[in-house]
């Protein structure tokens, strides 16, 4: 371990939810080259298309969403409990809540815009 490092501890429930849409609630822990973010959507949410530079994780807790991959979109993934789906970087894609959802995404490295608040195909 380095020198300067410092090992925190988290709690979840301690943390504030961010409110970003209606349907969209987050929760973020960032650290140098990583952040998790724990992720509340409710039925019906959609997060538009986009990508960007950093890889993702995206494991759910529960209910259940759907991807759809590519450029076009063309490529759908349903994903539900106990399943982690694997964004590598650059990846076009968007999502859709078919049920309440709860999840972690992981992203190497942090979502500077997330942090800036500047992710603003997020906040309609």
């Amino acid at each position: 371990m380095a020198k300067d490092s410092k090992v925190t501890l988290y709690n979840w429930d301690a943390m504030p939810r961010e409110r970003v849409s209606a349907t969209l609630e987050r929760r973020l822990i960032t650290g140098e080259r990583a952040m998790l973010a724990q992720i509340f959507l409710a039925k019906g949410c959609i997060v538009p298309r986009h990508s960007h530079d950093n890889e993702q994780f995206s494991y759910v807790i529960e209910g259940r969403i759907r991807f759809w991959i590519g450029e076009h979109g063309k490529d759908e993934i349903d994903v539900g409990p106990g399943e982690v789906l694997h964004l590598p970087s650059n990846v076009p894609h968007s999502a859709e809540a078919l049920v309440d959802f709860v999840g972690i995404d992981v992203f190497s490295p942090p979502r500077q815009d997330w942090l800036d608040k500047t992710d603003d195909y997020l906040r309609r």
